[in-house]
Order: C-alpha cells, then structure tokens, then sequence
C-alpha cells in the first residue's frame, strides 16, 4: 500500500523507509515558530528545563504580530522576554516591530517554510504552511519549549482525509469561499486529528495567496494540518524565495484515505459564515438585510496583497458609509510597502478607512478594534467564536475581501456584484 504526502513527510523526518496513520514517531523539526503571546511562557520552561542552549538558532522564528505595537505594559513584558531570548540565543530570524507583521504571512514570504519541511509553530494557524508542500501545525508553548531543546518532538500520525476540487471556479468566489463551502460540509469537528490533503484540477486555478487562506483554515474543521501537493504555481512562488534545497513528496495513487470528498466549485457563489462558528455558512444573497458596524480587511488569512487589490477595486472612487468603520491591516510590511507603492493606500485613505499596522489586530479581539456591546462586524478573519473579537454581545460574519468591501461602502452584507 502507497503512503499520503503526510506519511511520506514524518517517514523523512523520523528516519525511517514508510510510516502510517496512527504510527508515534519521533520527528526531526524544520522550523519552530513562536509569537508575542506564546513565547515568553516558552521561554519560562526552557529556562527551567536547564538545557542551556537552543538545538539549532536558525531554524526558529520569533514573530512579534498578535499585540503589536504593544497595546500595554502586560504586552511590552511579552515582546520584551521574546527579545532577550531570540538575543541570547541567537535566533536569526527574530522579526521586530518595523520589520515584522503576522507571523503565516511573513514565513512563507521569507522562504523560511520550503516544500516537505516538518514545521510546528505555537499558533493554532501554523497549518496555513500546507499550501507550499510542507507538514505543518500547532502546538503548545510547554512542547514548543521541549522542541527548542531537542530538535524533534513526538507525533501521532494524522489519518488523511482527501479534499477533491473541480469545475471552473465562477466570479468572485475566492479561496475563502472555497474553505468556507468545505468547512460547512465538513462540519468545525468532522476533521479532528486528521490531514486534510486539498487536490483537484480546479486548485490550478487558484493564486498562492488563496491556497494559503485554504490551508490557514485546516483547523477549523478540527485538522491537524491542511497540506497541497506542489505545482507550477508553487514553484514560481518559491523562484527566489528558497534559499536552501527542497524535496517535494506527492501521494501514491494507492495511499489510503480516511474519507474522500469531493466538491464541483462551479455553482459556488460567495459565502459568509455567521456567528458563531465558520462552518455556520450560508450565500451572500441570502444576508442582504444584515446591518454591520466595522468592517476588517486583513489577518493571516486574507492580509496579503492580492486580498488588499481584491478589495480596492471596489472602493475606489466610493466612500465608506457613514456608521460603519473600516480597518485595513497589511499581513506584512511587504505587503504595506506594496500597498502603498500601488497606490492602494490612497484609495483606501479617500474611501475612508483606516490603515493599522500590519499584525494580527482585532482577529482575537485583543487590539485595533475591539467591538463594544451588540456591535456588528464582518471581517476576513478565520473565527467567529463568541466573544472572540470583542464583548460578548457582538456578533462577527466571516467573508472574502471583495464581500467586505462591498459591505463597508452599503452597510449591509453584500455581494460585490451589485455595487
């Protein structure tokens, strides 16, 4: 029997000729990814443990994103222990305030994740790293503490759940639609412990930015990971960007898969999730009524640029109506220095709206733009969870850039097409 990209990544990794789902291996890491908010309690344990040094300082990034810039001296403490350990240690890739933004955007556009790498991060969104050929995932700040020290760390291998797309994918349905569509049949719990490996003709019509954004939300449905075989598309993203060599794995055709599930995209029209949960999906159409407050263009989800220029198109030349709040968070300063060298900035500044800096925001309801009491908003975020964003009354829809700003110019949900 074949093994799946997943199997075929952990048999690299923990030295051995073939492993299966449900096998515990240990495994070599490739990178290690903490943040502002899960390394200094990393920090902590590893200091504990007395190992003394990091196994190996180049293959750990230490991204300040999720509460930047500091929004209070609890957050200072956090970026300032992050700091001094990437200081002491000698992590290279440290990412400051000014040379920084979300940590699932940067790495890819770093070529610091590469095809049939072993990546873990201590951020639920590390799955978004699929998209290049890579095993990616979370996990906890005691493990990524243990990993620091050891280069591996133990896993049980995910059973594979194998995601088929077809048929042309119409006007304006994105990525976020596709993953949003999935999530819904799937169900937030219908993956859990599982990879889901995304194939079908129709991926080849799909931008790097959007495989990402599918991947991103892997975990939404409960996965493990979210991974993608690589093509041409991948390859002339990574022309430039891989600066060390690379080894693609693909599925044999006789792999074994957990459940096979396969979607025509060529009815999809744009989704939105409602609240509470991203598997709460219904069509654009059908939440026409539905009055917003704030609106958020951004997140390790849809904060690259092809998201911005998605969402520029549409505002410019228009204005932002006038009770809702428009905020534009660039996922990099590369994607900040685009924006702006594109003129995107402008269009966005006369239409109203604001631009943050580039990090997380308000996707955990922790900084730049938190939602009061029964507030409304509709973000291209990755979760609506209650409470998530802001007080506990307010509500969060979840959508594509284009739908967002729509939206923002009518103050209702709305699909792009009609303005």
């Amino acid at each position: 029997m074949g093994m799946t990209i997943t199997e075929k990544i952990f048999a690299a990794h923990a030295g051995k000729s073939e492993t299966r789902a449900g096998e515990m291996v240990f495994a070599c890491i490739d990178l290690i990814l903490g943040t502002d908010i899960t390394t200094a309690l990393s920090a902590e344990v590893f200091d504990a443990m007395g190992t003394g040094e990091v196994f190996d300082p180049s293959k750990i990034a230490l991204v300040n994103d999720h509460f930047v810039p500091a929004k209070d001296i609890k957050a200072a403490e956090l970026s300032k222990t992050m700091r001094e350990f990437a200081k002491r240690h000698g992590v290279k890739n440290y990412f400051e305030v000014g040379r920084s933004g979300i940590c699932h955007v940067i790495l890819p556009e770093k070529g610091l994740v590469l095809p049939g790498d072993l990546v873990v991060g201590a951020d639920s969104h590390t799955c978004t790293y699929g998209a290049l050929g890579a095993f990616s995932t979370g996990i906890g700040s005691t493990d990524m503490a243990a990993a620091w020290a050891l280069g591996e760390t133990w896993f049980k291998i995910p059973e594979s759940i194998k995601i088929v797309y077809g048929g042309e994918i119409p006007e304006w349905v994105c990525g976020k639609d596709i993953i949003l569509y999935t999530i819904s049949d799937l169900g937030v719990e219908g993956a859990v412990y599982k990879a889901l490996e995304f194939r079908g003709e129709a991926l080849k019509q799909l931008s790097m930015s959007e495989r990402l954004t599918i991947c991103n939300m892997a975990i939404e449905a409960g996965a493990k990971a979210g991974i993608m075989e690589v093509d041409e598309t991948t390859e002339k993203y990574l022309k430039g960007r891989a600066h060390r060599e690379y080894k693609v794995y693909r599925s044999d055709r006789d792999a074994s898969y957990a459940d096979v599930r396969e979607y025509d995209l060529a009815s999809l029209e744009p989704l939105v999730a409602l609240p509470y949960l991203p598997s709460n999906v219904k069509r654009v159409n059908e939440l026409e009524t539905t009055r917003i407050d704030q609106v958020v263009i951004g997140s390790c989800t849809n904060g690259r640029i092809e998201d911005l220029r998605s969402a520029a198109k549409l505002l410019s030349s228009r204005k932002v109506h006038p009770d809702v709040r428009l905020l534009i968070i660039p996922g990099s300063q590369d994607v900040y220095l685009n924006m702006l060298k594109e003129g995107l900035g402008t269009v966005f500044t006369e239409a109203g709206g604001m631009i943050c800096p580039p990090s997380c925001g308000p996707c955990i309801g922790g900084h730049l733009g938190v939602l009061g009491p029964e507030e409304v908003g509709l973000y291209t975020t990755n979760r609506n969870f209650v409470g998530r964003n802001g007080h506990p009354t307010s509500k969060v829809y979840l959508s594509g850039p284009a739908v967002a700003a729509a939206s923002a110019v009518t103050g209702v949900i709305t699909h792009p097409a009609k303005i």
